[in-house]
């Protein structure tokens, strides 16, 4: 798992962790971010072996696009089969509003880059990774059964990202709806592409913070996301423990 902002509590449902800080790991980025806790956590949630970041770096933090998906790598290496990333994002589909989430069932990368760039290392994937299914279909479905089973109303839609770090002008928000996103974020995409290259299956799950709708925009902070995401974190960490207690390794 890949906690996004003030989603890192899902990590203190792990039974038994080893937590290790990223600062303790060759070659991890460390995060620099309010609402990211920056350390690994390696136990066990729902009967399944997890491994979960509690907290990522962006590339708006000055790192390469390889540098950021490095610990998509190190999951690859300890043989992680499935990812479950997260983030929290604003809203750009009128249906949403704050607080909602979103299941992720495709994405626009604009963010200007892409961690594939460069020479290819077949042990890792190949060349030419095909993304046009790359937030897996059947857990789409089982996570959706999940948020039934609980009760909780959930969306799905297409996730944007961009660079960062600040939010978004009305014209450009403008631009991402005539594009089709119906959220917009900094992060997720380029540690779904590595781990689809390295052969995972992703479910994408996204906490709307707020609405960006460009005729509605109010002032937008960092703190304001980090708290609307923590009003929302039961029902996240609710719906991410039954999609792991169902989900079949």
């Amino acid at each position: 798992m890949i906690l996004g902002s003030g989603l890192g509590m899902m990590a203190d449902q792990i039974e038994n962790p080893d937590k290790i800080a990223y600062e303790d790991i060759p070659n991890f980025p460390v995060s620099t971010v309010a609402g990211h806790s920056g350390q690994l956590v390696i136990g066990t949630l729902q009967g399944k072996t997890v491994v979960a970041m509690q907290g990522r770096v962006h590339l708006y933090e000055g790192v390469t696009m390889q540098e950021l998906t490095f610990p998509v790598r190190v999951m690859q290496r300890l043989g992680v089969q499935t990812l479950i990333v997260t983030n929290a994002c604003g809203g750009l589909n009128p249906n949403f509003y704050a607080g909602g989430l979103m299941f992720i069932e495709d994405h626009l990368n604009l963010m200007g880059d892409n961690p594939l760039i460069g020479q290819n290392f077949e042990e890792l994937g190949p060349r030419f990774p095909d993304m046009s299914t790359a937030y897996d279909p059947g857990l789409l479905t089982l996570g959706k059964a999940c948020a039934k089973e609980l009760k909780l109303e959930t969306f799905k839609g297409v996730y944007s990202a961009i660079s960062g770090p600040y939010y978004l002008s009305k014209a450009e928000l403008r631009m991402l709806t005539k594009l089709g996103a119906d959220t917009v974020g900094m992060s997720t995409i380029p540690e779904t592409i590595v781990a689809v290259h390295g052969g995972m299956k992703v479910l994408g799950i996204s906490c709307i913070t707020d609405m960006a709708v460009p005729d509605e925009l109010e002032p937008l902070t960092h703190e304001h996301v980090v708290a609307t995401a923590a009003l929302v974190r039961p029902k996240f960490i609710s719906l991410v423990s039954k999609i792991i207690e169902k989900m079949e390794i």
